[in-house]
């Protein structure tokens, strides 16, 4: 790499994001992605994608996967996405992705990738069980991000690791192509409130759909009853809330439900414990089941509507899917030329 400073990067500002069709979506990753992803909309261009490529880097069922790709489309417009101001689409139906993928494979290098964590936590002790696809899984996604140019992703702690590799890919390659400024060094947006929910069953651990107990996590497509009986049940400590946020730091459990609170109620944590602070959670977990169910509510009824017609959601993603290869196809064919393809 080159110790100058990298050429600004001149085209416009865009986000890009996605989220995975390999299980059912929750409260976690409604408020950590998908009520952002609404809000964004109206702030800058807007990709955002369905990750079945990245899907298949672990087993996925064939007869399932068309079908959990809908719900997550179903997700995107029941939160609030506009296929009208957002470009939503399916990342296998774009080839761009996969051709860009492989020239930034021949970019990066071993080293970047044997240093990402997510890869070590994924595959355990049997590394060598793992697909290929599993372990270059953050090549792909640099090529997600910057076959768009997109100038900005949404990200969690989880993921910052891999925006830096992507960074270092666009980088090297307009370094090493002598093309300043052609790809941007994507900057995070950091996601704020609600960015890590944890799990009703464990404050210490991430609210996940690859959780065994579904009592850990809400699903969108729970109904009132299910989400009021799962926060009734969520785990807590015998005390009353505390009235400051030191103490409520020191208690992973409340402070999780706190932190939902805020994130449904657009509060801070601070401001949660000026209300509640004090008292137990017979009084708290009431209030929050009717908040949740309140918010919650709608979305999975709009979730139900939407997957009630499939070939609305087939139209949605067929539209987003061309504008979205008009959007990449120029980005790959400048790159075909800059490394030196045969062009026929």
């Amino acid at each position: 790499m080159t110790d100058q400073a990298p050429v600004p990067y001149a085209g416009p500002v865009r986000v890009l994001s996605g989220v995975q069709p390999s299980g059912a979506l929750h409260l976690g990753n409604y408020l950590g992605a998908l009520v952002k992803f609404a809000r964004l909309q109206h702030e800058m261009d807007t990709f955002i994608f369905v990750a079945d490529m990245h899907a298949i880097t672990v087993w996925q069922d064939p007869a399932l996967l068309a079908d959990q790709t809908r719900e997550i489309a179903a997700a995107y417009l029941a939160s609030g996405l506009d296929p009208a101001k957002a470009t939503i689409f399916p990342q296998s139906a774009v080839r761009e992705h996969a051709e860009l993928a492989w020239i930034f494979n021949c970019v990066a290098r071993l080293g970047w990738l044997d240093r990402m964590t997510q890869f070590k936590e994924k595959s355990g002790k049997h590394k060598e069980r793992s697909s290929v696809g599993l372990y270059t899984y953050p090549v792909l996604q640099a090529a997600d991000i910057l076959v768009y140019k997109a100038t900005h992703v949404p990200v969690g702690e989880d993921q910052k690791q891999h925006l830096e590799l992507t960074r270092d890919i666009a980088g090297k390659f307009n370094h090493d192509f002598d093309r300043p400024g052609f790809f941007p060094l994507p900057d995070p947006l950091i996601q704020g409130p609600g960015a890590r929910i944890m799990s009703l069953r464990d404050g210490t651990a991430k609210m996940s759909k690859s959780d065994p107990s579904d009592n850990s996590r809400i699903n969108l497509t729970d109904d009132a009853d299910a989400i009021a009986q799962k926060i009734r049940k969520a785990k807590t400590d015998p005390e009353p809330l505390p009235e400051n946020l030191e103490d409520l730091a020191a208690r992973p459990e409340a402070d999780n439900l706190v932190g939902i609170y805020g994130a449904l109620a657009e509060m801070t944590k601070a401001q949660v414990i000026a209300e509640f602070g004090g008292k137990g959670f017979g009084t708290f977990k009431p209030a929050l089941a009717d908040l949740a169910v309140a918010k919650l509510g709608p979305v999975g009824e709009a979730m139900r509507r939407f997957l009630g017609d499939r070939a609305e959601i087939d139209r949605i993603l067929a539209a987003g899917a061309e504008k979205a290869r008009e959007a990449a196809a120029p980005t790959v064919a400048e790159v075909r030329e800059i490394v030196g393809f045969w062009k026929g």
